[in-house]
């Protein structure tokens, strides 16, 4: 039940208008709001869980031309910035912050695009300004060793292709490099090995900004290393049995650099529960699926569905044929001992 870089949009379910669904006991079920409803609310955001999907009919939009508006502004300037953008017509936009902690512009600086779509007749150059495989590596390891120059690098490039033009498909898409860390880990050398570790916090848009400033003093102070952050919006999702859009909310997600060692683990590991803790604070809740390392009260604060969830997919699966790290982990932490 993901979602992109929409400024006005609902979670994946809101696109999906059915699936079949392989369950447990070999059959195939079509599940839409009118047909097993109970089961396609669980199954869209059900991680997998309540069986195989077949196929999907899915409600798409039509593809149509956009231009990219690109400014660099502050985080206490972002929310009225989507509204006006929104007002403009724009469809798709996030936010990706300043990552140096010791700069004032730590988690509070950031570059601000929106798509905004144009005449279907106006033309898309066919060369224009873009990240390559070289470039985006030449970031990453930027990201590691001087973050300031990472964020005026990246501010540099994103000002220069201001009114692009682009597919509202191919706009979405980007690179991944699998294995980039192991090209870092030979430019840096043994004290810079190690992984980047996701996580992904939601806060009602109007406590963003405190959450933020909260946050900007507990990384600081953690010492935590922040390589990437970018800020997207949701809107609520009321269909889905689990649902992570509780309420219009506005998305952060934070990637640590962790070394390979048991003491980085457990550092990240508190690091990413003190996120936690600070979106409860401000309330707000989590990504259930990034990691585990939340604990039993912060999984029954921000998911008090997730005991009946558990529940429900005894019901539909007694012989747990599905299952994950994930689910047993969960299972362990919140059916075993209650």
């Amino acid at each position: 039940n993901a979602h992109g870089r929409g400024l006005t949009m609902k979670p994946f379910i809101d696109d999906v208008e059915s699936f079949s669904l392989l369950g447990a006991d070999g059959i195939v079920r079509t599940c839409s709001r009118e047909h097993n409803a109970d089961l396609f609310a669980l199954a869209v955001g059900g991680y997998g869980l309540f069986g195989v999907v077949l196929t999907v009919t899915l409600r798409l939009m039509r593809r149509v031309k956009m231009q990219r508006l690109v400014s660099v502004i502050d985080i206490e300037d972002l929310v009225a910035g989507v509204e006006r953008r929104v007002s403009d017509g724009c469809l798709y936009g996030d936010f990706q912050f300043a990552i140096d902690p010791a700069s004032d512009d730590f988690l509070r600086k950031g570059v601000f695009s929106c798509y905004q779509p144009i005449e279907d007749d106006a033309v898309i150059a066919a060369h224009q300004r873009e990240l390559h495989a070289d470039d985006w590596m030449r970031l990453l390891h930027l990201a590691h060793v001087d973050k300031a120059r990472a964020f005026e690098a990246y501010a540099e490039h994103y000002l220069s292709t201001h009114a692009q033009r682009y597919w509202s498909d191919s706009h979405q898409m980007s690179e991944y490099f699998d294995g980039y860390h192991r090209t870092l880990d030979r430019q840096l050398g043994p004290s810079g090995c190690g992984t980047e570790m996701i996580s992904e916090l939601y806060v009602p848009r109007t406590r963003l900004v405190e959450f933020m400033h909260a946050v900007r003093a507990d990384l600081r102070q953690s010492h935590a290393d922040v390589i990437y952050g970018t800020i997207r919006f949701i809107e609520r999702d009321e269909e889905s049995f689990l649902p992570w859009a509780r309420r219009d909310y506005a998305c952060i997600i934070f990637n640590l650099h962790t070394a390979h060692s048991q003491a980085a683990l457990v550092k990240t590991a508190a690091d990413f529960r003190g996120l936690i803790d600070r979106a409860i604070d401000h309330d707000g809740s989590y990504y259930l699926t990034y990691h585990r390392w939340a604990t039993r009260p912060q999984v029954e604060r921000c998911y008090p569905e997730m005991k009946r969830f558990l529940a429900l997919k005894q019901r539909h699966d007694p012989r747990e044929r599905f299952q994950s790290e994930w689910y047993r982990h969960h299972k362990r932490l919140l059916v075993s001992d209650s």
